[in-house]
């Protein structure tokens, strides 16, 4: 019997290209599970999966293991989820396209060298190396920016203050032609490429992240037609500038991930020049408590942060701790609050998390979701409690 929508597992395969053996060693490795079985234990697959399997497919043509592909797939139908998986996959093709530059760079200069000098270059064999063994790297770059991209997505659709964030802190920092500007944590450069049309004239930036993932998205994201900006990759706890180098030092959400908040002060106020301006962005107790709530009351062993990100620098105790190293110190507040009645770009948030929530959830999507969805019946409201401290450097 025909059912409608279905396909067999021999069907399936022939449309998608590959081998029926293919399709059910994805199938016995819980990567690709067929969407119905019948009592005779024959394997139908839909549309959606072919979805799936294009994701399975893209990311081990790019050189991915098994146990990667089942990390980073999505086990969902939802098109929210995968018009933004498409789009991340793009990226991660164009950050592979990069690195395959890099290593065809690297062979020419091997192969020039030993038919030039007979001998070979270890340093440059060392490289290649490096430059060949990226995958995980590019895996965790590209987890990392569908985190972000999920966080910013969110903030930006559905918050009531229209102005924006990014305007915002652009704005509380008075940039004047001729400063020199550190920005540590850039990510992927959003507070510039969002403030394009109001940079100013005269000004050098430079953009630095321990992550080299994050520093290429920067660098590709941002339209440096009159050469403002320049690319770091370096630890905010050890930055490799002069003393009084800078004129500001923006860090948006960084310090709270640091491992010592406190160094990382010293450090910028080492490279701010006399009356440098420190300008940092940070979280209070309160912001997005209703996320937490809502978790845990579907299921109360979801912590969606091993700790509060507002206890190791917040908007509570910031002052006290820039007071180590600063005398001269503001508190600005970004009044805000997101109102949804989406339950996607909230769950897409909710995964992104850095907690343990993947575990209870992944599993339990279409649940949690209609969980979700009743939820917001009539608008979800989530408290934003945000904002920045500036720190002015003083004679001393």
């Amino acid at each position: 019997m025909k059912l409608e929508g279905y396909y067999s597992s021999g069907q399936f395969a022939k449309m998608a290209g590959v081998s029926i053996r293919t399709i059910r060693f994805y199938d016995n490795q819980n990567i690709l599970k067929p969407s119905y079985v019948n009592e005779s234990g024959a394997r139908f697959y839909t549309d959606s999966d072919f979805a799936k399997l294009q994701q399975i497919l893209l990311f081990k043509y790019l050189g991915f293991s098994l146990d990667d592909i089942k990390e980073m797939s999505i086990d969902t139908i939802d098109y929210h989820f995968m018009l933004n998986a498409l789009k991340l996959q793009k990226k991660l093709v164009e950050d592979k396209l990069e690195q395959m530059q890099l290593v065809a760079q690297a062979i020419d200069g091997t192969v020039e060298l030993i038919e030039k000098e007979h001998q070979l270059d270890w340093s440059n064999m060392l490289e290649l190396i490096h430059l060949t063994g990226m995958e995980k790297s590019l895996k965790s770059q590209y987890q990392n920016a569908g985190n972000i991209s999920a966080r910013i997505r969110l903030h930006r659709d559905y918050s009531t203050n229209k102005q924006g964030w990014f305007p915002w802190v652009y704005e509380q920092c008075n940039i004047e032609p001729g400063m020199r500007i550190l920005e540590i944590g850039c990510g992927n450069g959003a507070l510039w490429s969002e403030n394009s049309d109001r940079l100013v004239d005269n000004v050098e930036v430079w953009l630095t992240d321990v992550s080299e993932g994050m520093v290429r998205d920067a660098r590709r994201s941002i339209a440096d037609a009159r050469g403002i900006f320049s690319f770091d990759i370096c630890d905010c706890h050890e930055l490799p500038y002069e003393d009084a180098s800078f004129d500001m030092v923006i860090a948006n959400h960084v310090l709270f991930y640091c491992e010592d908040v406190t160094k990382v002060c010293n450090e910028v106020k080492r490279v701010l020049k006399q009356g440098g301006k420190f300008i940092c962005s940070t979280y209070g107790s309160e912001h997005m408590k209703e996320i937490t709530g809502l978790v845990q009351a579907f299921d109360a062993r979801i912590v969606l942060a091993a700790r509060n990100l507002s206890d190791i620098f917040g908007l509570e105790n910031g002052e006290d701790i820039l007071r180590n190293a600063f005398e001269e110190i503001e508190c600005h507040r970004y009044e805000d609050a997101i109102i949804i009645d989406k339950s996607e770009p909230l769950i897409d948030y909710i995964l992104s998390c850095h907690g343990n929530q993947n575990q209870y959830l992944l599993e339990k999507y279409k649940e949690f979701k209609a969980f979700v969805e009743k939820k917001m019946l009539y608008g979800f409201k989530i408290t934003k409690d945000a904002g920045i401290f500036i720190a002015k450097k003083g004679k001393n």
